[in-house]
């Protein structure tokens, strides 16, 4: 199944005490996946989600999932997680000893490939593996917690991740920001090549008004052209 562009809303962001509502309201909105941020205290600072919600998820919501493993070890905890054809996992880079394998084991399972950078982490540490996956999800903040502010220099990381993959014959790999995808980050990072949008408090789930009203101003700002 080919991957998509679009908006991934962070499910950490909802509201726990009405989860449903929320992914019903996102559904309804046109998420193109529903971004879950796993967090194993160790890797991050931070505990997070885990296969139990995205089983419950799947009980009502049929939009794909993209799973963001912020855990040491990724590869011993793929068995956990349901995940179907049409999924995206990702794994940390600065988290695997054997990544090409934990990749590899990641399509086996069903689901399209991606590897996570953080911000301070240089784009040279995956040109090998530009064969082994479907997806680049650039950090824009440190991994860990909602709510941070942009690390501007990322925005120059996305133009020069977007000409690695297209040199590498890649063109059909898609890159993905995770972190203040506000609207006006959102353009900023669309102008330098992003395809997918990880949006949380800065943009829909959390930000003032209804998620439905907030995704469709994302999404034309999103479609704007100057």
């Amino acid at each position: 199944m080919k991957m998509q562009r679009g908006i991934a809303p962070s499910i950490m962001c909802a509201d726990p005490l009405h989860l449903e509502r929320d992914i019903r309201a996102l559904e309804r909105a046109g998420s193109a996946y529903f971004h879950f941020d796993v967090m194993d205290g160790r890797f991050v600072p931070n505990f997070c989600l885990g296969p139990d919600l995205i089983r419950a998820v799947r009980q009502i919501s049929g939009v794909p999932a993209d799973i963001h493993l912020m855990v040491e070890e990724p590869d011993r905890h793929l068995s956990l997680f349901p995940i179907r054809e049409g999924d995206v996992v990702s794994v940390h880079q600065e988290a695997c000893v054997h990544l090409q394998r934990t990749l590899r084991h990641i399509r086996e399972l069903g689901a399209h490939p991606a590897v996570a950078l953080n911000p301070g982490t240089p784009l040279c540490m995956v040109e090998e593996l530009l064969p082994d996956l479907d997806m680049l999800l650039l950090m824009s903040v440190n991994p860990g917690f909602a709510g941070q502010k942009l690390v501007p220099q990322v925005l120059d990381k996305i133009r020069r991740a977007r000409q690695l993959l297209d040199r590498a014959g890649r063109q059909d790999a898609l890159i993905e920001l995770d972190g203040n995808v506000s609207p006006e980050n959102a353009v900023k990072m669309r102008d330098a090549g992003a395809d997918i949008y990880v949006a949380g408090t800065s943009a829909v789930v959390r930000a003032p008004g209804s998620i439905e009203e907030n995704m469709a101003a994302l999404r034309r700002r999103l479609e704007e052209r100057d």
